[in-house]
């Protein structure tokens, strides 16, 4: 996000496109020179921009576009890339949490059915080893209410395991976010988590598919 008084826009390092930058990602150079990804953009220092995908820094790290956008030779790690979308998960994951703190998170299959068929809903999350008939049956509740289940979001990034861990809970398959701030930054971040992922945070036709997680 951009600090007060920064531009909104920013040219990616490696595509050379002027881009929003809630879609890319700032890279400081740390006294090591060892480049950083700068998840809360807040750190100090000259910043490199990069497309918030993958793929993207992935190629940024094989052209050496770090070296020249900051001008001198720095360290840009194979596992860069893979650290980033550490960075990135726990961030989600964090904001959930506060989601269910600020009371804007409800659990459990029955409880977001009903919270589906009567709140101000803004997101399905499904763990990734939820069953397709679950996720089905509860794509079907949000659709008979909204007309189209992709007017929500539906966020398949994280295993129940994480997500129990996270909320202080066992076993964890669903949960819906309900409007709140919150709720709105934990699904900021989800979107984030699954551009960087290359996944749509969205539903397919039967709404059994959303934001998949990806090896």
């Amino acid at each position: 996000m951009p600090r007060k008084n920064e531009p909104t826009e920013r040219i990616c390092a490696v595509t050379r496109e002027v881009l929003p930058v809630t879609g890319l990602l700032r890279f400081v150079m740390a006294p090591d020179k060892t480049v950083v990804v700068d998840v809360k953009g807040t750190l100090p220092g000259r910043g490199v921009w990069v497309t918030a995908k993958k793929s993207v820094l992935q190629e940024a790290i094989k052209k050496r576009a770090f070296s020249r956008g900051f001008k001198e030779q720095v360290n840009a790690e194979d596992g860069l890339a893979d650290h980033t979308d550490k960075l990135l998960e726990q961030a989600a994951l964090g904001a959930l949490s506060i989601s269910r703190k600020a009371g804007n998170l409800v659990v459990g299959f029955s409880k977001v059915e009903a919270a589906l068929k009567k709140e101000s809903v803004l997101a399905l999350v499904h763990a990734t080893e939820a069953s397709e008939d679950g996720v089905r049956k509860l794509a079907a509740v949000a659709a008979s209410r909204f007309g189209k289940v992709d007017r929500l979001s539906v966020i398949r990034l994280f295993t129940s395991e994480q997500i129990s861990t996270h909320l202080g809970r066992e076993n964890v398959i669903h949960a819906v976010l309900l409007a709140g701030e919150a709720g709105r930054n934990f699904v900021k971040h989800a979107q984030r988590l699954a551009l960087f992922r290359e996944v749509s945070v969205g539903a397919d036709d039967d709404g059994t598919k959303g934001a998949v997680a990806q090896d």
